[in-house]
């Protein structure tokens, strides 16, 4: 794919964002998460990245449900991105809709992208909650 190709590709994306997208975009823009500038459907290799910090080389994906059963692609996918020396952190959307507090600061301890800033007076209903196995945690071997 050509580059005029990915850059319509990617406005094409982010018009079609979900809500649980839009929600995370709306808190990663303008460098309001510990100073890290974020794009979205930023493209890398033949895929588009939900979320990149070009900076810390870090790629944020959302999964809603249907990522349950693309495990395999999910899995090609990110080894591809790890490959290109990119990071890549997933959240499954429950995590961002449910756990506000929490899941900046797995963002933080898996990056190196930014520091902690959550909104005082936020509580997590989730926060007690584990990450979906391979989700929110880099492994040692994905470190680089």
């Amino acid at each position: 794919m050509g580059r005029v190709a990915k850059i319509k590709r990617a406005r094409e994306l982010r018009g079609d964002a979900t809500d649980v997208e839009a929600r995370l975009w709306s808190l990663l823009r303008s460098r309001q998460l510990g100073g890290a500038k974020f794009r979205r459907q930023f493209p890398i290799d033949r895929y588009f990245a939900d979320f990149a910090c070009v900076e810390a080389k870090l790629v944020v994906e959302l999964d809603g449900g249907q990522h349950a059963d693309q495990a395999a692609y999910d899995a090609q996918r990110t080894e591809t991105l790890r490959l290109a020396g990119w990071k890549v952190i997933r959240f499954w959307n429950t995590d961002v809709t449910e756990n506000l507090g929490g899941w900046p600061t797995r963002l933080y301890s898996n990056s190196t992208c930014g520091r902690p800033n959550p909104s005082p007076g936020r509580t997590s209903r989730s926060a007690s909650r584990p990450l979906p196995q391979g989700r929110g945690d880099l492994g040692a071997d994905a470190r680089r």
